[in-house]
């Protein structure tokens, strides 16, 4: 079972390869520092931190973000190292909170590489401290331990790294908070745009070129995320959070911090007895599509607690019955005849009451879930319905971005039938990997290579054919790397509709040239943001954010492609360029571990139901469902018609 520390308090680690994730209600930032046995810090060589990630046996996350993840090798350390102390702070002079006392409490868990939680820690009772020290990861006696720490500093990191002993702390802190600033300026976009900025507003009133809150664990992650997040496993999305003068007035409709102008519905009074009715939209929120966001968020979170307390009532009634027949069997008068079978048979009731009344209160939990999600689904936006919902038979190409992305479903195995939309945060931050190998799940193996391809491609392309109807005209671009044109009949809907900016590139010199094209895209707008001159950007730049869909990778790619595609997944996100790749793992195992950031930066999405996605609050593993267009409906292609119809008229 999962151990729940609380501060002071240490746990065994059985794994040497693990995962740290972090779910918080705003950016953090990611740092990680090795000590010797007496925990000293010998020089900037021993620290981790978003401008150099890597250390030997452990990476921290590149950009500030409110799901982070650490991946640590402890067999990989130097000998010399005894501590590793995993650190986070709050991004300065970007707009946000200036302290965790304004913010969720951050929640760390560590995992193991297969996502069995191993321990967890809720960092509780922050006040005007801006950085802290959230675990702490030994070496005694050869064995590794993880400790709950929680020590914050009001100085922020460079009193931190000052109280560590690092030599001119101040001056590394600084250094890495310029780093992470200028990952965060890259996010904007409104600087960049020739629209009007009320255009490019949210609806939950923040302008986009403030910095998003990401998609966590799974559902987030991102639902993620947390993920999400996602969150979900990989990833799960994480709670929507409005900012203003840097104090986040909420970030979880269970935990408000101020009243929004517009309330929400009132629900319908409940009959003595009964449970609430649910109403769509019955959650805190600035506009009706945040609040559904929201609800979308607290069933999410609610599904996941309730089960939690059904397993652990479960881990409880088993303890508790094998407790009670090893007192039985303790005592050999007890093994044979009537008084041992009495009282094994009254273990076995006890266990069969416990367990009963467990279900008892699941299944009310699941009967109001049931009963919201009914009501919530028929009224969500089109950004984050399922295609078979009848709102887009009424679309309309929008004129303002949304809040949120549905990325198909997931669910328990408690109840498989109560679907929560995955909703991911846009504008995106990190790519996203639609896994076209037959190792990934039971269902990709019972499957046919060359369908379970085909199913890749056309999840990519239903989620990319989503994104260009969900951006208003001229605000987002599509190009498509398809080597080999094996990809012809999936890509129809985007191709026969004319949203693509070009024809899908093939051969190694449709690869190379798509690659430069949006290689030097990055370059141009980093230098543009960072030097404060988008006044200077050619005029042949357009502003959107830009989408590649790559299939058959590695094949038509050569080392400088390939490092080219490294670049755009590190770096591309931040100034509005996308990657969606369509990838079996498997054939890039010639790279060998080359190629491991690249995976771990984006999220797993997968064409077939698979058991991958863990959420940021007890890191269930959930099931994944991808976003499937109805057999035989056109309702794909006719939104992308009226996509391509809006971008002629905008053209004019």
């Amino acid at each position: 079972m999962t151990a729940e520390l609380v501060r002071g308090q240490n746990h065994p680690l059985p794994h040497t390869r693990l995962e740290i994730r972090v779910a918080a209600g705003a950016p953090l930032l990611a740092c990680a520092t090795l000590g010797d046995a007496q925990g000293t810090v010998r020089g900037t060589e021993w620290l981790a931190h978003p401008g150099s990630p890597t250390l030997p046996g452990i990476e921290v996350s590149r950009q500030a973000a409110a799901d982070l993840r650490f991946h640590v090798d402890l067999g990989a350390m130097p000998e010399q190292v005894g501590l590793v102390r995993i650190l986070l702070a709050l991004p300065e002079d970007t707009g946000g909170p200036d302290r965790f006392g304004v913010t969720a409490a951050p929640f760390a868990a560590v995992t193991s590489t297969e996502g069995t939680e191993i321990a967890s820690f809720t960092l509780t009772g922050l006040g005007a401290e801006s950085a802290v020290v959230a675990l702490e990861l030994y070496r005694r006696q050869g064995a590794w331990k993880v400790r709950a720490v929680g020590q914050g500093y009001a100085g922020g990191l460079a009193e931190l790294l000052s109280d560590q002993g690092l030599a001119r702390a101040r001056a590394v802190a600084t250094g890495i908070q310029e780093t992470v600033a200028r990952h965060l300026a890259g996010a904007v976009q409104a600087p960049l745009s020739s629209a009007p900025d009320s255009a490019r507003s949210r609806p939950d009133g923040v302008p986009s070129s403030a910095a998003p809150a990401p998609a966590g664990s799974v559902p987030a992650q991102q639902p993620a995320s947390a993920t999400p997040r996602a969150a979900v496993p990989d990833a799960v999305p994480q709670p929507a959070g409005a900012q203003q003068d840097g104090a986040v007035n909420y970030t979880h409709p269970g935990r408000r911090t101020s009243t929004p102008p517009t309330p929400p519905p009132a629900a319908p009074p409940a009959e003595p007895g009964q449970p609430r009715r649910p109403v769509a939209g019955d959650a805190t929120g600035w506009s009706l599509e945040e609040r559904l966001y929201n609800q979308v968020w607290g069933m999410f979170e609610d599904l996941a607690r309730s089960v939690a307390a059904y397993r652990s009532a479960m881990d409880f009634a088993e303890s508790r019955m094998d407790q009670e027949l090893d007192r039985v069997l303790a005592d050999p008068r007890n093994r044979v005849g009537g008084a041992g079978d009495a009282a094994r048979e009254a273990a076995r009731a006890k266990h069969d009451e416990l367990a009963a009344r467990a279900r008892e209160v699941l299944d009310r939990d699941l009967d109001q879930l049931v009963a919201e999600s009914e009501v919530v689904e028929p009224a969500l936006p089109a950004a984050y319905a399922r295609w078979d919902n009848p709102v887009w038979h009424a679309y309309r190409v929008p004129m303002e971005i949304p809040m949120a992305l549905r990325l198909g479903d997931v669910h328990l195995p408690e109840h498989p039938d109560l679907r929560i939309p995955m909703l991911v945060r846009l504008p995106l931050e990190r790519g996203l990997w639609v896994d076209s190998g037959r190792a990934g799940s039971e269902a990709a193996l019972l499957m046919d290579e060359a369908q379970l391809r085909g199913l890749a491609m056309d999840t990519a392309v239903s989620v990319a054919g989503r994104l260009l109807a969900v951006y208003p005209p001229g605000e987002f671009t599509v190009h498509v790397i398809d080597p080999a044109g094996s990809a012809a009949a999936s890509l129809a809907p985007l191709t026969v509709t004319g949203v693509l900016a070009e024809p899908p590139a093939a051969g190694a010199a449709g690869v190379s040239a798509v690659l430069a094209k949006l290689t030097r895209r990055v370059d141009l707008l980093q230098m543009a943001v960072r030097g404060g001159a988008a006044g200077s950007l050619p005029p042949d730049l357009d502003a959107a954010e830009h989408l590649l869909i790559v299939n058959d990778f590695p094949h038509g790619f050569d080392d400088r492609a390939v490092t080219q595609l490294r670049y755009l997944a590190d770096e591309g996100p931040t100034v509005g360029v996308h990657l969606l790749m369509v990838v079996d793992r498997e054939e890039t195992s010639d790279y060998g571990p080359v190629l491991d950031p690249l995976w771990r930066s984006m999220l797993r999405i997968t064409p077939v139901p698979d058991d991958h996605l863990a959420d940021p609050w007890v890191g269930h593993v959930w099931t994944y469902e991808p976003p499937a267009v109805p057999r035989g409906s056109r309702v794909l292609v006719q939104a992308l018609e009226q996509v391509a119809a809006a971008r002629r008229a905008w053209r004019r």
